[in-house]
């Protein structure tokens, strides 16, 4: 099926302009270069067409101009951005700045002599991800033998007295594993736990058939974290984020499509989400080529989703149109081909059908023993795991599984 195409940007009302706020957070996504493979990656499966990063002095204008603009929070990601060699540059420039700045990490590369860099440098926050808490997971999802590494960078970042948050993202594989994670990290030290069900885009979005839990597993998982809330009391904060497919309403795309979140990928392509390049007939503009204050206020791509005045039915006439604003572009354009309807998650879409013949898919894959056990899928009518990888890449945007 052909993808639609976007038409002519709908003008933003008066009012609605001239109440447009500057982006609040700042998320640099420095780098699509990373030693894990993981199978639920949020970076474009095409991340091999994206090659050429922004240089230092590039990141130092963006960092500037995005704090000229009002925002305070800046984070650095990628792939994984310790792979920069600059990246102490920018966090130091960034907190001289002003912003608040967060390191969204792996781990791999985070020794004690670039800790103590980054400590010097002005870096308020680390956010350390765990695949799960066992090795042989956590191995198996990035292809890698890192749990270790894992370990010893979580005790690096207590040393040097940043708060301790863990991030896992949660799936089929793991989800049983809930109560160990908690404990994991709670053993760690951890304030906050985020246990970030896959949103099914990019790689996870090829590898959902192995991914998506089923309905009961994710209210066995929500009541054990439940418990050990209690346990924990006001040790550790615990923030249980559902799968959307899961939900019985959309939510809003990135607290609001170009509201709040301005992305800044590492060639440079600025972005209201940090999947929204994969819609069709939307130009997204180029750091080299336009200062921020334009993209953010005057830009096609940041204006297009802005608002209600793009909204079909059953969108255009819901009494909850402001609280969701049709919920995710991405997801509406993967499940449906077409970016302007309402987000399938919906109950009131007309392709809310789909989601319920995924989760209806999800039960029948874990019954006949696609889950945990077998995770590669053989033999299972599911493709076996794609890792995240230049090959695979490669592979994926050429149309070839």
């Amino acid at each position: 099926m052909n993808a639609p195409q976007i038409g002519a940007v709908p003008a933003l009302a008066a009012n609605a302009a001239a109440e447009l706020n500057p982006p609040l957070w700042l998320l640099a996504e420095v780098t699509y270069r990373c030693p894990l493979h993981c199978v639920f990656c949020y970076n474009p499966v095409d991340f091999e067409q994206h090659k050429q990063e922004l240089s230092t002095d590039d990141w130092l204008r963006v960092l500037r101009e995005g704090r000229a603009m009002g925002a305070v929070q800046c984070g650095f990601s990628g792939g994984e951005p310790l792979l920069r060699d600059d990246l102490e540059v920018l966090v130091a420039e960034a907190r001289q700045l002003g912003y608040y700045t967060n390191l969204i990490t792996s781990g791999v590369g985070l020794t004690e002599a670039r800790a103590e860099r980054f400590k010097a440098a002005g870096l308020d926050h680390i956010q350390l991800s765990f695949q799960d808490s066992t090795r042989e997971v956590n191995d198996l999802v990035t292809r890698t033998r890192t749990f270790g590494l894992k370990q010893e960078v979580a005790h690096i970042i207590k040393a040097n007295g940043w708060p301790m948050v863990i991030n896992v993202v949660i799936h089929r594989l793991n989800i049983e594993h809930i109560g160990r994670i908690i404990e994991m990290a709670a053993e760690l030290g951890a304030e906050y736990l985020e246990l970030a069900n896959t949103q099914y885009y990019s790689w996870a979005f090829v590898n959902r058939d192995q991914l998506l839990p089923t309905r009961d597993q994710l209210i066995r998982a929500e009541q054990e974290t439940d418990r050990w809330r209690e346990k924990l009391g006001d040790k550790m904060r615990i923030f249980f984020v559902s799968p959307d497919y899961h939900e019985a309403k959309p939510k809003k795309c990135m607290n609001g499509w170009g509201n709040v979140f301005l992305t800044i990928t590492p060639d440079g392509t600025a972005l209201p989400c940090h999947t929204a390049r994969m819609l069709p007939g939307l130009s997204f503009p180029n750091v080299r080529d336009m200062g921020l204050k334009g993209i953010w206020f005057d830009s096609e791509g940041f204006n297009h989703y802005r608002g209600t005045g793009w909204m079909k039915e059953p969108c255009a006439s819901c009494e909850d149109k402001e609280k969701d604003l049709g919920g995710c572009r991405c997801q509406a354009y993967l499940l449906s081909q077409d970016p302007d309807v309402a987000d399938p998650v919906c109950p009131k879409s007309p392709h809310h059908h789909l989601v319920e013949k995924i989760l209806s898919e999800a039960e029948t894959h874990a019954a006949s023993g696609v889950d945990a056990a077998a995770p590669w899928g053989a033999g299972q009518n599911v493709h076996p795991l794609i890792f995240r990888g230049p090959q695979e890449s490669r592979s994926l945007s050429s149309g070839s599984k």
